[in-house]
């Protein structure tokens, strides 16, 4: 019976007629939804009236090759068939019933000016516990006289990975190298002191985002190459080499990492040799920069595989050494094919610095559950944790669209 009725069948004669029939079907379901408009009704059907409207609404705008547009564009995406219109009529409920809310206690009804607890009165978020502690989560303990030298350390930093970007092809290489062989070891110096008159600042004092940072950029730097190295072992054609970094490999992807921070930290000190200190910090990034090692070798190895046995063929027949050839031809194209593997590996490596925790360093997420614990600033953790998840999805929002960049720039067609 249904079947046969045509006011449920759309067509291209009546265009104007199903949608504007369908547009006010939507609009129905989409005030009810948000103001209550059918709330006289019983529970149950009240619940599913709007939902039922707005599906009726979608169904009578859903004309193929309609020759508009905007409407066509709109059925592609979200109206092709009645699944993906209850999946988009799902989205918007969520939308419509948490967005606001979300809103209200970020923005509207949030505190953002004052200096201690008493200022915040409304039951939006109290912006004042971020505004308060904002240097302690930005540099942790360091001294706050000597926040400068984190300063100068960064902004170097960031005006010599400008100049590789700017610099000629000549030039850069020289950049490059500098940026990965020298300039680290001037950071540290910069920021640890004891040099140059400058006071000595335990690491231990080290905290916050820069921590968070330095960890990041130490293991990033020394992880790639190394996972290189594990995944051309890997392909060896000596056992002994092959075996020992398969070995490598599947150890360390073997154990969760936060084993391995602890056995860095309290087990690896045991097996020192009598008066050898090796500082926390550094203990903890060699233990991060093999642990993701491991995880780089198998997708360097993936791109690797990928490549073409006429790749190697054609090195050889040019007379290329082993060396000469993966690093001319092999290595290029293999890193090309698998950029979306490295910037997940770099974006997880990122993100797993906050286990560090575990081990007395308190870089950013440390920070907050310090300051949360104060008796001044009890119940203020959510604000903490949203300030931390934006800081972290910028960072790593950054490096995704980096990458995105990347394989945009050296895509050719296969």
């Amino acid at each position: 019976m249904i079947k046969n009725l045509t006011f449920l069948k759309p067509n291209k004669e009546s265009l104007n007629l199903y949608i504007s029939l369908g547009a006010v079907f939507f609009v129905l379901g989409i005030a009810d939804i948000s103001f209550n408009v059918f709330g006289f009704l019983p529970i149950w059907i009240s619940y599913f009236v709007p939902l039922a409207f707005c599906f009726l609404g979608l169904h009578l705008i859903r004309i193929e090759f309609s020759g508009n547009k905007t409407l066509d564009v709109l059925n592609k995406n979200i109206n092709s068939d009645w699944f993906n219109a209850i999946l988009t009529i799902f989205a918007i409920f969520l939308l419509i019933k948490f967005i606001p809310p979300i809103l209200d206690w970020l923005f509207f009804e949030a505190t953002f000016v004052g200096s201690k607890k008493e200022d915040c009165t409304s039951d939006g978020a109290c912006w004042v516990f971020i505004n308060v502690w904002f240097e302690r989560l930005m540099y942790g303990l360091y001294p706050i006289k000597e926040i400068w030298r984190i300063n100068a350390a960064f902004i170097g930093l960031i005006l010599t990975v400008g100049l590789a970007f700017f610099a000629s092809a000549k030039t850069k290489k020289y950049v490059l190298m500098f940026l990965i062989f020298v300039y680290p070891f001037i950071m540290i110096s910069l920021i640890s002191g004891g040099n140059f008159g400058l006071e000595w600042v335990e690491t231990n004092a080290w905290g916050g985002l820069a921590l968070t940072f330095i960890i990041s950029i130490f293991a990033l730097t020394f992880c790639f190459p190394v996972g290189l190295f594990l995944a051309l072992g890997r392909r060896s054609s000596y056992p002994v080499i092959r075996y020992a970094s398969i070995g490598f490999i599947e150890f360390w992807r073997g154990v969760p990492l936060i084993t391995v921070l602890f056995m860095a930290s309290v087990m690896f000190p045991m097996f020192l040799p009598e008066d050898t200190y090796m500082d926390k910090l550094v203990r903890v990034i060699i233990a991060i920069t093999l642990f993701e090692s491991a995880y780089m070798a198998e997708v360097v190895r993936g791109g690797l595989q990928a490549l073409p046995r006429g790749q190697y063929d054609a090195g050889k027949s040019l007379g290329m050494g082993y060396w000469r050839m993966h690093l001319l031809i092999i290595m290029p194209q293999a890193l090309k094919l698998v950029i979306p593997g490295i910037a997940n590996t770099f974006l997880a490596l990122v993100k797993d610095t906050p286990l560090i925790l575990v081990v007395g360093l308190l870089e950013l997420i440390g920070m907050i559950d310090m300051a949360k614990t104060n008796p001044k600033w009890l119940g203020f953790a959510a604000e903490g944790y949203v300030f931390a998840g934006f800081v972290f999805w910028i960072v790593c929002y950054a490096m995704s669209r980096y990458s995105i960049s990347l394989e945009r720039k050296y895509k050719t067609d296969r």
